[in-house]
């Protein structure tokens, strides 16, 4: 009995271990269950933050086999998925062994983070941007030991893109701040070297000078009476002219000299290694080549006489830097100036009162056009003599050419002051047009006698000739300021109204007003008047041929009034 009852309290034992131990295993399940489920929302959380992150997540075990990635590193490679289980170098690079710059093997080998620019391929391999990868290593906690390696990477193409045009931009800033220097350089009228480059060229030759013991000249050259140039053809004419002056400035020194235009007409040339001798020959060459050349258009020419002065170092002074022979130089050109001009002049002939006059290009000029040129220099300089003396005195110049030339201009005077006072004009403008009715024929100084008092009809190119005459007279009195206002009336003369005139073809109001009344005045004497070729018509009938030319030759309103003056004049003629 009591063996069973021992029998039956074991068994009770033996179920209440059991029941303890299914609740303890049902105990374990239920917290394997919830280790299951933290795993999960763990693994789920991971999921989030790897589908969360805009940038690329890659890892890669030891062997360099993708073993996990983010949605955006699928993205990237659609054209090899799936990506897990290849190798990086094949999916990534499309290569058959591992990159070169491998941030990822320099992880594994150092197990530090490493870094690179990689370029991002496309289908086929085809270069599709660029990707910027961090490289972690991958730690087992429990060993310590690396594992793999994670890949962060960020696309940078656009940043790339725009690293690259910023690049591009600053080159291209650059480039253009150096043209920028340069064009600062240069004057942009005459593409010379301007007024900033000389002190960096003169000092930069000066120093090479006193070093290496090396003569170094300047010479410096100035336009003589330019601004009568630009008073009696226009400031576009001007500037046509001084750039081909720089021109032929240019072609005529040494291709190793610098020239520099130094402020308005003023020009510098420097000339490294080029003794005293040599200088003054090369100013030589240069004054003669201006002397000879035509300025200007086929329509309108201007002859140029320049100053020039030149100086060498140590020959000349002995100075401490570059722009004190500059100044020197200015200096002698100065003198240059005040004796008249058109000479070139060292140091020794700045200490003369006058300087000895050299045989240069004007020599060979008409003998009659270089002597009253002369004569009107000494006259200027002088300036003893009022406008009314010097007027007078060009008038005999023409008198003694041609006897009839005086007689006309004394009538087409009258004529032309008539007309002037019935537009009311300003005394000063009457005393403008009486200037130059007087001397509007005074370049036929330099045309031929032969042509002058030829009987017969001239040929072409003798009427070619006379047509030179308005710019030799305009030529010859453009050095005398007082005569400034008048010279454009002289020029242009010869002008209709209807643009068939010469020498530039002006046409309607582009004619001077003076201009239009002198070339009436003139016509109608030459008309009224014998002449070698033919006998002078009647009143009548020269004044029905100014009437006729109205609106073709002639201005039709000046022709109005020049008939109006006539008429009265004939009125008072017949009272008296």
């Amino acid at each position: 009995m009591m063996a069973q009852d021992k029998s039956r309290d074991q068994l009770i034992i033996e179920s209440l271990l059991l029941h303890k131990r299914l609740d303890e295993l049902k105990t374990a399940e239920f917290h394997c269950v919830q280790v299951e489920e933290e795993l999960k929302d763990k693994e789920h959380f991971l999921e989030n933050i790897l589908d969360s992150i805009q940038d690329g997540i890659s890892v890669l075990d030891k062997d360099l086999n993708i073993i996990r990635t983010n949605p955006i590193v699928e993205r990237w490679h659609p054209h090899v998925m799936p990506l897990v289980g290849k190798k990086c170098y094949q999916a990534y690079h499309s290569r058959t062994s591992p990159c070169e710059k491998c941030p990822t093997r320099r992880t594994l080998a150092t197990g530090k983070t490493a870094y690179e620019i990689v370029q991002k391929n496309g289908l086929s391999g085809t270069p599709a941007g660029w990707l910027e990868i961090y490289t972690f290593p991958l730690i087992n906690s429990k060993t310590g030991g690396i594992e793999g390696v994670i890949e962060y990477v960020r696309d940078i193409t656009e940043r790339k893109a725009a690293e690259e045009k910023l690049a591009e931009l600053n080159k291209e800033l650059v480039e253009s701040n150096v043209k920028l220097k340069e064009l600062s350089l240069i004057d942009a009228h005459t593409g010379l070297y301007s007024h900033r480059y000389l002190t960096e060229a003169i000092e930069t030759e000066f120093c090479r000078a006193r070093r290496y013991s090396y003569p170094l000249s300047v010479m410096m050259l100035d336009v003589d009476y330019f601004k009568s140039v630009n008073d009696v053809y226009g400031h576009k004419f001007g500037d046509m002219v001084l750039r081909q002056l720089a021109s032929l400035i240019r072609k005529t020194v040494r291709r190793y000299d610098t020239v520099i235009r130094y402020a308005g007409e003023e020009f510098i040339v420097i000339a490294p290694s080029t003794e005293k001798f040599r200088i003054r020959i090369l100013a030589e060459r240069l004054h003669d080549a201006i002397s000879l050349f035509e300025f200007g258009s086929r329509k309108q020419k201007a002859k140029l006489k320049v100053s020039i002065a030149v100086t060498s170092y140590p020959e000349d002074i002995d100075v401490g830097k570059g722009m004190d022979l500059v100044a020197f130089t200015d200096r002698i050109l100065s003198k240059t100036k005040q004796v008249g001009g058109n000479k070139i002049f060292t140091s020794e002939d700045a200490e003369l009162s006058g300087g000895q006059r050299r045989i240069d290009a004007s020599m060979i000029e008409n003998a009659e056009v270089r002597n009253l040129k002369n004569k009107i220099e000494k006259l200027t300089r002088s300036g003893n003599e009022n406008v009314a003396e010097a007027i007078l005195a060009f008038a005999k110049a023409l008198e003694a050419k041609d006897q009839s030339t005086g007689i006309h201009a004394e009538k087409t005077v009258r004529y032309a002051v008539g007309i002037a006072r019935a537009f009311d004009f300003p005394r000063e403008v009457v005393i403008n047009i009486e200037q130059a009715a007087i001397l509007h024929d005074l370049g036929k100084v330099g045309v031929s006698e032969r042509i002058l008092r030829k009987k017969g009809r001239l040929t072409k190119k003798e009427f070619e000739e006379i047509k030179k005459h308005p710019q030799i007279g305009a030529d010859i009195l453009r050095p005398i300021h007082f005569m400034h206002d008048a010279i454009p009336f002289i020029l242009y003369h010869h002008e209709r109204w209807d643009g068939r005139g010469y020498p530039m073809g002006l046409k309607g109001l582009e004619i001077p007003l003076g201009a239009r009344i002198i070339a009436i005045a003139d016509v109608f004497e030459a008309l009224t008047s014998n002449r070698s070729y033919r006998k002078a018509f009647t009143l009548p009938t020269a004044t029905s041929m100014v009437r006729e030319a109205s609106g073709s030759q002639f201005d039709p309103k000046v022709v109005d009034v020049f008939l109006k003056v006539l008429h009265k004049e004939r009125s008072a003629r017949r009272v008296k």
